[in-house]
Order: structure tokens, then C-alpha cells, then sequence
């Protein structure tokens, strides 16, 4: 089981340092928890609003109707209640990092997974097109043998997966240390290994 991102009662703590920089939107702070993560944890609605709310009636934010959305403000209690825990953001922040870390890495094995996968089918779907081993070759030039033929198109493919492996694993790698990874590219991307997976098991089993 994943543990918790925030420890219970870390988040509305955390939401008040984020007032404290300015006031802001309940969008934007979804959006500066999620750039605090590098898109590996973004929270949903449900988890701020009600936070929110609850720090109003403590009455350590206040918030203001600003057209269609309602802005927040830090007020002075809540600034208060930040410096006498100071110690315990500080903890908070740094939670915070372990966090990021243990989501990348999360990140990164499902990428893993999911590369292991396709270069498993496509070598099975190989092996399929290949025939039975022990089938005596036809008559002919090996370049005829479509036996041969497989095994040298199977090792193009294992080529084209190792150089696509790890290509994009730098990337992921550069991209997480610039906290830049979002949820949403790693979703575009094992989205797409299936679809590739897909595509490349139903051409070979045609």
C-alpha cells in the first residue's frame, strides 16, 4: 500500500505556507501543490476545498468572491499559527522531498513495467511468426529462410526498444531532477506503449 503523501494534518498546515507567499485561488493552489511535486501528486478538489474551508472557520484564512472564484488569504492568526510551528513545517518540507523522490520512483518502475511488457509480446508474437523451430529450412538461400528472416527483424526490434529505453529514461530522469514530470506525460506515454503493444501483437498475428 502507498503510504500518505501528507501525514494527517500536515496538508492544512502546508496550505497555509502556500497563503502565506500570496493569496490565491483554489486552483492555484492545486496547481502549486502538484509544482511542488513535479506533477507526481496533484490533489483533487475534494481533498482542498474542505481544508480550506475548515482554516476559515478557524479563522486563519479568509476568502473573497473575485468574479467567478473566490480567492484566500492567510489572515493574522494564521500567520501566527505558522511561526509557532515553524519547527514543524520545516519537517513538513522536507516530507515533502521524500515524497517527490518515492513518487519518481514509482513513476519510473511503471515505466519500467510497462517497457518489460512490450519487449515481452513482441518477442512472443516473434516467436509465434517464427514457426516451429524444428521444421526443416525450405530449399533455397538463407535470405529466402523466413525463419532467418524473423530472427534478424527480431533483433532490429530489440535494437529499436533498447535505443527507445533508454533515450527516453534520460529524459524522465532529466525532466524529475527539474521536478518538471507530470502525471499527465506518464499517462500519455504508458497509454501509448499499450496502444503500440497492440498494434505491432495483431500485425504479427495476422
Amino acid at each position: 500500500m502507498t503510504p500518505p503523501v501528507f501525514a494527517h494534518g500536515h496538508l492544512r498546515l502546508y496550505l497555509l505556507s502556500l497563503l502565506a507567499e500570496q493569496p490565491q485561488h483554489g486552483y492555484e493552489l492545486i496547481q502549486a501543490l502538484g509544482e511542488r511535486f513535479g506533477g507526481t501528486y496533484v490533489p483533487s478538489a475534494g481533498t482542498i476545498y474542505p481544508r480550506l474551508a475548515k482554516l476559515q472557520e478557524e479563522g486563519l484564512v479568509t476568502k473573497e468572491s473575485d468574479g467567478r472564484r473566490t480567492v484566500y488569504a492567510i489572515t493574522d492568526a494564521g500567520r501566527a499559527e505558522l511561526a509557532a510551528r515553524q519547527d514543524e513545517l520545516d519537517s513538513i518540507e522536507t516530507d515533502v522531498t521524500d515524497s517527490v523522490r518515492r513518487l519518481a520512483d514509482e513513476v519510473r518502475h511503471s515505466v519500467n513495467d510497462a517497457m518489460r511488457t512490450l519487449k515481452a509480446d513482441l518477442a512472443a508474437a516473434a516467436r509465434e511468426a517464427r514457426g516451429d523451430a524444428s521444421t526443416p529450412p525450405p530449399p533455397g538461400p538463407a535470405a529466402d529462410d523466413p525463419r532467418i528472416v524473423s530472427r534478424q527483424l527480431l533483433s532490429e526490434a530489440d535494437t529499436a526498444l533498447t535505443t527507445f529505453r533508454a533515450e527516453l529514461r534520460s529524459e524522465l530522469r532529466t525532466q524529475t531532477l527539474k521536478a518538471a514530470l507530470g502525471r499527465d506525460t506518464v499517462e500519455l506515454l504508458t497509454r501509448r506503449l499499450d496502444e503500440v503493444r497492440k498494434e505491432v501483437t495483431a500485425s504479427l498475428r495476422h
